[in-house]
């Protein structure tokens, strides 16, 4: 894995995962969402996670924006009116920020594994593809149905409670 790729993919999800805290519009914050899930794809890519990278494009930054993109239309969402900013709480999150930050540099500073590289993963004797789908469907399946339903759950709830009242 080339470490100039590795941290492009990187700063490119941090860049635009705090787009997503920052931005004001609902429509930007989520197409910066999609950026930061196809950075999230480039690594898994990087890593020979093929089948999961483009699991990952085609469900999440395909399916599951399209959702939320709909969701944000259906609830006819405007951009957040510009608020005073509270200094002693803005300054009193930055110092914690500073703190943690601190806190993270020392810890990793201090910590072996962290200064070698990581070994070649080993090459599964069965294919990407079968070994996700047995244990999604071996495992996984109840959770994985759960969340199925919770997301119809949610999708229908946002359709009723945006439903407009006749006159």
């Amino acid at each position: 894995m080339s470490p100039v790729i590795f941290w492009g993919f990187a700063l490119l999800m941090l860049v635009f995962g705090a787009a997503v805290v920052l931005n004001r519009n609902p429509v930007a914050s989520a197409l910066s969402l999609v950026v930061c899930f196809l950075g999230l794809a480039g690594l898994f890519m990087l890593l020979n996670a093929f089948f999961v990278g483009v699991i990952q494009v085609l469900v999440y930054a395909g399916a599951v924006m399209v959702l939320f993109l709909f969701i944000i239309m259906l609830l006819d969402l405007r951009a957040e009116k510009l608020r005073k900013i509270n200094w002693p709480a803005t300054a009193g999150g930055i110092v914690v920020a500073l703190i943690f930050l601190v806190q993270v540099v020392s810890v990793i500073g201090r910590f072996q594994p962290a200064s070698q590289a990581f070994p070649p993963l080993a090459t599964p004797a069965l294919d990407d593809v079968r070994g996700i789908g047995l244990k999604l469907f071996d495992t996984y399946n109840l959770p994985f149905q759960i969340i199925g339903i919770l997301v119809l759950v949610a999708t229908i709830g946002v359709v009723v409670l945006s439903k407009r009242e006749l006159r």
